[in-house]
């Protein structure tokens, strides 16, 4: 039988040494988890990506960190940011209690001043009537919540928090790199 370890290492995890205050043991009996995203596009619309940085404490009292992402041809910052807390999200295999910090306001006011709610009971139109953007994602990150008690946190972006400079090297790169995929719900 694999230890917690191998486990994870085929998960594409990794141990590291956790800083202070990173994510340890179990909420209510869920795992507790911290996340980071950030997105990025180079033009808006142009090429983009998105990156996460997924940390936990393992039952074997190890931390263990994940990152994720991935580089589309055409899409914008928007997408790309709801992108990164999607795939943060969808990487976890069980339900957890989730802390995802973002620099998107975009996102993170969505939840925390609960626009959601006004967009699902206008039929996904805005306050002013207009259809809300993004809305295939918007549908998926709901559907990724779903499963978990997720905490939405708001960092400021390009400020030296370390996740979140991360997160955006991540993002960039994924931008910036080969073999971009096709944002197949964006629409110009």
């Amino acid at each position: 039988m694999a230890s917690w370890s191998e486990f994870a290492a085929s998960a594409g995890e990794r141990v590291v040494d956790a800083p202070a205050g990173s994510a340890t043991g179990a909420e209510g009996g869920l795992m507790r988890v911290e996340a980071w995203s950030d997105g990025s596009s180079r033009g808006n619309p142009g090429p983009g990506g998105y990156g996460a940085v997924l940390r936990y404490t393992g039952p074997d009292g190890r931390a263990y960190e994940r990152e994720l992402s991935a580089g589309y041809r055409r899409t914008t910052n928007n997408r790309m940011e709801l992108m990164g807390a999607i795939a943060a999200l969808e990487a976890l295999r069980r339900p957890c209690a989730v802390t995802i910090t973002t620099d998107s306001q975009y996102v993170c006011n969505a939840f925390n001043k609960n626009w959601i709610g006004g967009w699902l009971r206008r039929g996904w139109k805005t306050a002013s009537k207009q259809p809300v953007k993004n809305v295939d994602l918007w549908k998926r990150l709901l559907t990724a919540c779903d499963p978990h008690e997720v905490t939405w946190a708001w960092v400021k972006g390009h400020a030296g928090h370390p996740e979140n400079e991360r997160c955006d090297e991540l993002a960039t790169a994924a931008a910036d790199g080969t073999g971009l995929l096709e944002d197949v719900g964006f629409e110009e």
